[in-house]
């Protein structure tokens, strides 16, 4: 299916996935050629209360399902995204604008993650022995309880992963989901839907309610017992205030300013090539893409050669073939931002080596990849995120002055390290303070390590998805605690004797190897 055969009428079909009244239609505007394509029917608070309600109901019955159940339906979810990805593909570009080769790394993100948590999530799950107060007169055991319903407010960036891939642990958690998707992107999110009922997940216990988010995401987040969020670092404090007036705990993946380190020892034009894919892939709008360069004077003239080289190959454009490689900015204001970011940089001295230009010969929102040097620090891009096809690059003394300027902000998302020597790549990588941090790849092997946790620190959020971490934070830790036949404060024992008790214990514990505990 290409793109064209995924018309307003077909589009409009997936409408009975949503949870929305038809009161007020939310026009949908192209990325490609910025006309209105769709209708989108908006929800009422009203609607949000009928499907946190059925989503509660369904949940009740879905938590006493064997897990055997639970991650048989992610089995069927594998097979069911694989064997539609391309009319998946399609729907992902209509509605974003990106390159086929964007889009299609969404299904495949979306299969694994399902077949990472259908093999882990049983062994994750699974009720745990812990040590008691006193090993042998005490037993501990924890068990993992879902949390009930789960909030989840997915971006327009990567419709189908951050939609699908955070709702799939949520599920096999026990957890029914509730998902507000960005209105630019809602018909992936309702497709997404169809393709997991069609696989077995049941449909009360994945709601979608589409609106805009001012009116939907505040009665979402008062209503459900979990909050996972993925946008801006200003929305997610909003967000995070509004879940801690009802006292609901949150996740977050929040922007992030992401460097990438270029070290002496790094080949330069191997280096360039992979940092091309790190920059610019869905034009800069992803939440781990690269927009700081730090170059070691040592290689930085041979990299930034190839570099510039490199972008200026790329071809930008859009098709529902494998051609163009670069897409459109989704919308008026993410293209206004990008071209501010650059004018800014421009008036105070910055030097554009290759792009910086718009390209409305190709459409309104598409913009050349943009690569700056000499960006001083008081340029709103040398500090702010751009979340577009802009990089600016640095060229530094040594290692050390490229972790500092790398650690020279308040966000903390991810970072990528070019080296010849592997084990002093993962050296650097733990000076370097980010959440994930890739060795000689862009962020393709820490996103694809979906058995390791994924996220940030300081403003860019709070929370882990992927791995252990992203499928227990969707539950409650219940500990329960057996006491033997012999009680911890016996019956007409002196107080002193009591305490004087206590101590020996302790020391002998201190004594005895933990794993005989």
């Amino acid at each position: 299916m290409t793109g064209a055969e995924w018309s307003a009428e077909r589009l409009a079909g997936l409408h009975d996935q949503l949870a929305a009244s038809d009161a007020d239609a939310i026009p949908v505007e192209s990325a490609v050629t910025g006309e209105t394509y769709a209708q989108l029917p908006a929800a009422t608070e009203t609607d949000v209360d009928d499907a946190v309600d059925r989503a509660r109901t369904a949940a009740a019955e879905w938590r006493e399902r064997p897990i055997t159940d639970r991650v048989a339906v992610l089995d069927r979810v594998v097979d069911r995204v694989l064997a539609e990805r391309e009319s998946t593909t399609s729907l992902v570009q209509r509605e974003t604008g990106k390159s086929r080769r964007d889009a299609v790394e969404e299904v495949f993100d979306v299969a694994v993650t399902a077949g990472y948590y259908a093999d882990a999530a049983p062994a994750i799950l699974a009720d745990e022995r812990r040590q008691g107060a006193i090993p042998g007169a005490v037993r501990a055991d924890v068990h993992h309880d879902p949390v009930g319903v789960v909030g989840l407010i997915a971006p327009w960036n990567y419709p189908l992963t951050l939609v699908v891939s955070d709702a799939l642990p949520a599920l096999v958690a026990g957890n029914a989901v509730v998902c507000k998707p960005a209105e630019e992107t809602t018909h992936v999110a309702a497709y997404a839907r169809k393709l997991l009922v069609e696989a077995g997940v049941p449909p009360d216990l994945f709601q979608l309610v589409s609106g805009r988010g001012p009116e939907v995401g505040p009665p979402l987040i008062e209503r459900v017992d979990y909050v996972a969020f993925t946008g801006s670092t200003a929305a997610g404090r909003e967000v995070a205030a509004l879940a801690g007036e009802n006292l609901v705990p949150v996740s977050m993946e929040l922007g992030g300013k992401n460097p990438l380190l270029v070290l002496d020892d790094a080949d330069p034009e191997t280096a360039a090539a992979g940092a091309v894919r790190s920059c610019f892939a869905n034009a800069g709008q992803l939440c781990i893409t690269t927009e700081r360069l730090f170059v070691d004077e040592a290689v930085y003239e041979p990299f930034r050669d190839a570099f510039v080289d490199a972008v200026e190959d790329l071809q930008l454009g859009f098709d529902y073939d494998w051609h163009a490689e670069m897409g459109p900015l989704l919308s008026e204001a993410q293209f206004e931002k990008t071209r501010e970011h650059v004018a800014d940089a421009r008036e105070r001295g910055a030097t554009v080596l290759t792009g910086g230009e718009p390209r409305p010969d190709l459409g309104p929102y598409f913009y050349e990849p943009t690569v700056l040097a000499d960006v001083p620090t008081d340029a709103t891009a040398y500090g702010q995120e751009t979340f577009g096809p802009v990089v600016a690059l640095y060229p530094v003394s040594d290692t050390d002055e490229a972790v500092a300027r790398a650690n020279d902000t308040d966000y903390g998302l991810h970072g990528a390290i070019w080296t010849g020597d592997e084990e002093r790549g993962r050296a650097v990588a733990r000076r370097v303070d980010t959440g994930t941090v890739s060795i000689n790849e862009g962020y393709a092997v820490s996103w694809g390590s979906v058995d390791a946790p994924m996220g940030g620190r300081g403003d860019s959020g709070i929370g882990r998805r992927h791995g252990p971490e992203g499928l227990l934070r969707f539950t409650d830790a219940q500990a329960v605690a057996t006491s033997g036949p012999v009680p911890l404060s016996p019956r007409g024992l002196p107080d002193r004797l009591w305490a004087a008790g206590l101590s020996t214990v302790a020391r002998l514990l201190r004594k005895v190897p933990r794993w005989i505990r």
